[in-house]
């Protein structure tokens, strides 16, 4: 997920840190298809050494949808071997599938979870009344498919699916490193789902241990792929200058004219209908459904992003030297205050409405008197943070007078054109003709390999089989009874692709209309009314449900605290690692920006603790809904009415708008998981578990693959030799020195 519309602003504001890919195809030869030889140099005139991939949403962006897991694997098998053409790391790949997560981002996981099962539900119900509306006019549709896919849940660590993938996996890396010519000098990594830690975190650890080892060459090339827009700031965070994130097109760079809402050009937030967002390639079909066109890709080049922060921070007359790094250190930690995966953002700091800017504007004019960075390496200087963020909350008063002009022009234009719409419709402007065209007017009718005469449920309707039908049988003059069939065959299956289409079309429109806001006949009352006078009490009041004001007073201190914390605890995350496995952000919502004060007498110290097993991390974040992904006795823990756990998953639950038009933009009231009672209950059924979902619920070690003629074979092969007595636990604990011959290949190997 990452910060939200962050690579849209980065991209506008510093138009050449994107590059586009230079991607070079696969030729066919008489229907043959010759794969790229990507042992040859890169099209890109850049050779990268590292090629990182975070498969964090990868399965979801996969187009067209597959429906087995045999169809996913093949589509990620495709979907590396076009990223490995367009990078062709010469040293590493390293493939990094989320594990086990730390308790800050299992929360967010858990809200998004939730939705995703209540969205799937709301969606085959308005799907269901959508194919009885086409039944009832006659229109025929394919029989709806049953998917081995249709619970995006199931990309979770420990499911049967993920353990499926790691195997997949596995094979796809022995085909390549056998095959092909540009694997065989590469050594590939895979961290899968049963290695704990987010993926993209899995990597910058493994490039932070990289680093610190003696032998690494400092002009190291790095590309990371992934969708998240934060894997900038984790790549600026490494202090690597030769490093690029690989990612698909989103936009086109300088459309600053577009509208914040729906992302489209020719209207502003304030005359925005909220018309669902096109993407590339959803309808490009040519006669076929399954032909969707090829997003493009670009790099995000990092150097360049540095040289602009540079140039961008510049400040005159400094009371102490300016540093480069502690500038993109201060950078990466402001931006936190907008949002990311740990904690709410703000409501004072909406990148939409130019928060960046803000704080950047903020940050350079504070600089001075703060008296030094805000940062030192993962380590906030509370006090700065305190001086700096104050200054930030001296504005709330007009970012909120602002945004509730915005929604109130936003909703009078909605207001006009449904009733724009609701005049038009009684004036009889969409009424039904009195007189109807004789090509409206149906002779026949098909049924199964039958042509009948009679009435359709819809006798008005243009595309129904009637038309198609009759023109099959006036063709057919003089014609065999038999060609008539299979054409009015065809005929019909050429009408039920399209009904398909239509009626993918219209639930995609109904249930963006649902998720509307500006559409609801009954809003939701606005109580908070930011910027009217009161309206921080009466936030502390709705949002936390302080009743006085010495509760008040002291809900907002935790929630200063908590919020604190979270931003001590996501700056070392990203430069250290997890520093506490159990730490988690308590609430829903974040504090005001003027109410981060009296910081330095704040105490933040964090444990590091331990990760969940993957079958309890499942616990923590699946709906009910999901409960077929886990062993059956785990189930019950979830769906029985008896359970003791039964309070962490409810059936339905509150989706606070918060002021948002969008229900996908709103808050998930879910309750938060109680630590110490799941586990208390898990410990009780570990031992019902079979042996393979044992080995689903471990935790493992990232997997190296080289070829035989890499040079670390050898040490592999003595290694492994070695300790074909040990057990699996001492052969853990094995370490194997290289020499300098193998330290380039490998620095770090046990």
């Amino acid at each position: 997920m990452g910060v939200p519309a962050f690579y849209r602003w980065l991209a506008e504001k510093y138009p050449m840190v994107v590059v586009d890919v230079i991607e070079e195809e696969a030729v066919v030869i008489d229907g043959i298809k010759i794969p790229v030889d990507t042992s040859k140099p890169n099209p890109n005139n850049l050779e990268f050494d590292n090629l990182y991939m975070c498969f964090s949403g990868l399965v979801y962006i996969m187009q067209p949808s597959p429906t087995t897991f045999d169809e996913v694997f093949q589509c990620m098998f495709d979907y590396i071997d076009r990223l490995f053409v367009m990078v062709r790391p010469r040293k590493l790949l390293y493939m990094a599938i989320d594990g086990v997560a730390p308790r800050a981002k299992m929360n967010q996981q858990r809200s998004r979870r939730f939705r995703a099962a209540k969205d799937a539900a709301d969606a085959a119900a308005e799907e269901e009344l959508l194919r009885e509306e086409f039944e009832r006019e006659g229109r025929k549709l394919p029989p709806k498919v049953e998917s081995q896919t249709c619970d995006s849940n199931v990309i979770t660590p420990g499911t049967q699916f993920m353990g499926v993938l790691s195997i997949a996996l596995q094979y796809y890396i022995h085909l390549r490193l056998n095959n092909d010519p540009g694997w065989k000098s590469t050594k590939v990594i895979l961290s899968d789902a049963n290695v704990p830690g987010e993926g993209e975190h899995k990597i910058m650890s493994y490039i932070r241990l990289q680093r610190n080892l003696p032998g690494f060459d400092p002009n190291t090339r790095h590309c990371l792929y992934g969708l998240d827009a934060d894997l900038i700031m984790l790549a600026l965070a490494t202090h690597e200058i030769h490093f690029s994130i690989l990612r698909e097109v989103v936009f086109t760079p300088g459309q600053q004219g577009k509208c914040f809402l729906c992302g489209q050009m020719g209207h502003l937030a304030a005359d925005c209908e909220g018309k669902a967002k096109r993407k590339a390639g959803e309808f490009d079909e040519k006669g076929d459904a399954d032909v969707v066109a090829k997003k493009p890709y670009q790099f995000l080049n990092i150097w360049t992003l540095r040289e602009y922060l540079e140039y961008e921070m510049r400040i005159p007359n400094l009371p102490f030297e300016m540093d480069l790094e502690c500038i993109v250190d201060d950078f990466i930690f402001m931006c936190f205050f907008v949002g990311n995966d740990f904690l709410p953002h703000m409501p004072t700091l909406e990148i939409r409405e130019g928060a960046i800017n803000l704080l950047m504007a903020v940050y350079k004019k504070e600089l001075r008197s703060l008296g030094g960075y805000l940062t030192d390496g993962s380590q906030p200087n509370i006090s700065r943070v305190e001086h700096f963020i104050q200054a930030v909350g001296s504005y709330e008063d007009k970012i909120f007078q602002k945004r509730a002009r915005m929604h109130q022009v936003s909703r009078q234009a909605e207001r006009i054109k449904r009733d724009k719409a609701q005049s038009k419709s009684k004036r009889g402007d969409d009424a039904e003709p009195q007189v109807k065209p004789e090509s409206l007017v149906p002779v026949t009718r098909f049924q199964g390999s039958r042509l009948a005469s009679g009435p359709s449920h819809s006798p008005y309707q243009q595309k129904g089989s009637e038309s198609r039908a009759r023109k099959a049988a006036c063709s057919s003059s003089g014609a065999s009874v038999g060609a008539a069939i299979v054409e009015a065959e065809n005929s019909l299956e050429t009408e039920i692709c399209e009904n398909k289409e239509e009626l993918k079309t219209k639930l995609k429109e109904v249930l963006r209309e649902k998720s509307d806001a500006f559409n609801s006949e009954n809003p939701e009352e606005d109580k908070v009314k930011l910027g009217e006078p009161g309206w921080k009490e009466r936030y502390y009041e709705e949002k936390f449900s302080a009743q006085t004001a010495e509760e008040l007073d002291c809900i907002r201190k935790d929630v200063v605290l908590r919020y604190t914390e979270g931003l001590c605890w996501v700056m070392r995350y990203y430069y250290e690692g997890v520093c506490s496995w159990q730490w988690f952000y308590p609430y829903h919502y974040a504090p005001f920006a003027s109410d981060l004060k009296d910081l330095d007498q704040l105490n933040i110290s964090f444990e590091l603790g331990s990760p969940f097993k993957p079958f309890n991390q499942l616990l923590g974040v699946f709906p009910a809904a999901s409960s077929h992904a886990l062993p059956e006795h785990y189930r019950r823990l979830m769906t029985d009415p008896n359970s003791p756990l039964i309070d962490f998953y409810p059936s339905d639950f509150e989706v606070d708008m918060n002021g948002k038009r969008f229900a996908w933009q709103g808050i998930a009231k879910l309750p938060f998981i109680d630590e110490a009672r799941l586990l208390a209950e898990v410990a009780r059924l570990e031992h019902t578990l079979t042996e393979e979902e044992v080995r689903r619920n471990s935790i493992m070690f990232d997997m190296l693959f080289v070829s035989l003629s890499h040079p670390l074979s050898p040490y592999i092969f003595s290694l492994n030799d070695r300790c074909k007595q040990l057990t699996d636990k001492e052969r853990a604990e094995i370490k194997e020195q290289l020499d300098s011959r193998a330290r380039f290949a490998m620095l770090s190997f046990h």
